[in-house]
């Protein structure tokens, strides 16, 4: 019989970001392996953009728990720390209705970088948050011990992340007249990409993909970066396989799959040697990490494209869904 997925988020299922590509693409594995998956999202409420990050929608999620019995779920996982993911736990809480959560995205460091908000505060809160859960899901091995230093209680999984390597292929690659440094963010003040934009590299062209608050600002202070705005599937594939670099500069990624998805079309990776960058990258081989950020791009221009792409290959969809179906928390409320 067919087992019901419901996962509570506070993205909206058409974002761009790497919490909804993960779970797009564990569905399609689930799907695959006999379970359905639905969804509680902003969608469902009114909902607001949060000031000064429109990315973050803060949703009024009237009858959320009317909604849960309605699905009437096998398992329930929160997937986000955002409104609709506080009045789930809530309900889940008092019920003592049996759950999951993720842990994403660096959210102390996220709050103080944009808000100002101390990360004591908002650790203490995070760990309140999942608390009650019956596992916690986190991006790698380095966030589980992260985590559990933070005083995280409970039992705490690393959870990979895969690639389409039906849209990601080094077979998209051109020959061109121009060379490329590419980056692909959401582009906000936490993403540190001024040290992208700032990198002195002559000869090679900055291409800049994707959207976000900054990015009028940082078209305006930064004229000879091109910003292409959104790419997805193929077009965003054509950006990483045809360039020489992809650079990460961010310092607060849990993970960074964008940096798979070059890796999987051969393009080396260049970042600063910390969380996110040193779980992903194979020295020497995916990647080249260091703190001067501009000997990092330096060092992988010099890396075999090929192996590039070869070492790119333990990064897998499936693997990702198995972890996840494998820690489901049955709620044993509602059967059929």
């Amino acid at each position: 019989m067919t087992k019901k997925i419901l996962i509570i988020t506070d993205n909206l299922p058409d974002q761009i970001n790497g919490v909804v590509t993960t779970y797009k693409n564990i569905e399609a594995c689930a799907v695959l392996d006999g379970y359905t998956i639905d969804y509680i999202d902003p969608g469902r409420f009114r909902y607001i953009n949060c000031p000064r990050y429109h990315e973050v929608k803060i949703a009024y999620p009237r009858n959320l728990g009317q909604k849960i019995e309605e699905i009437a779920p096998d398992y329930i996982h929160i997937a986000t720390e955002g409104t609709l993911g506080l009045w789930a736990r809530a309900y889940l809480s008092l019920g003592n209705i049996r759950h999951n959560t993720a842990y994403h995205t660096k959210f102390p460091e996220g709050l103080r970088k944009l808000f100002g908000i101390p990360e004591s505060i908002t650790w203490r809160f995070v760990r309140w948050f999942h608390k009650h859960s019956g596992k916690v899901l986190t991006t790698t091995d380095s966030m589980v011990r992260e985590l559990q230093a933070r005083g995280f209680g409970g039992e705490i999984v690393s959870w990979t992340r895969g690639v389409d390597r039906a849209i990601f292929t080094p077979a998209l690659r051109e020959e061109l007249p121009a060379k490329h440094l590419l980056c692909v963010s959401r582009v906000s003040k936490e993403k540190n990409l001024e040290q992208f934009f700032e990198l002195d590299y002559p000869g090679y062209q900055k291409i800049m993909v994707g959207d976000g608050p900054m990015l009028d600002t940082y078209k305006k202070k930064y004229p000879d970066v091109h910003f292409t705005g959104f790419k997805t599937g193929v077009d965003l594939a054509r950006y990483y396989a045809n360039a020489e670099v992809f650079v990460f500069p961010s310092q607060w990624e849990t993970f960074g799959i964008v940096m798979i998805e070059a890796m999987a079309c051969g393009t080396p990776v260049a970042a600063y040697p910390v969380q996110g960058p040193e779980d992903v990258i194979d020295e020497g081989i995916t990647g080249c990490m260091n703190d001067d950020l501009k000997q990092a791009v330096k060092d992988a221009i010099m890396l075999d494209r090929q192996q590039v792409w070869e070492g790119s290959r333990r990064w897998s969809w499936e693997r990702a869904w198995e972890i996840f179906r494998d820690n489901l928390t049955p709620n044993h409320l509602w059967t059929r």
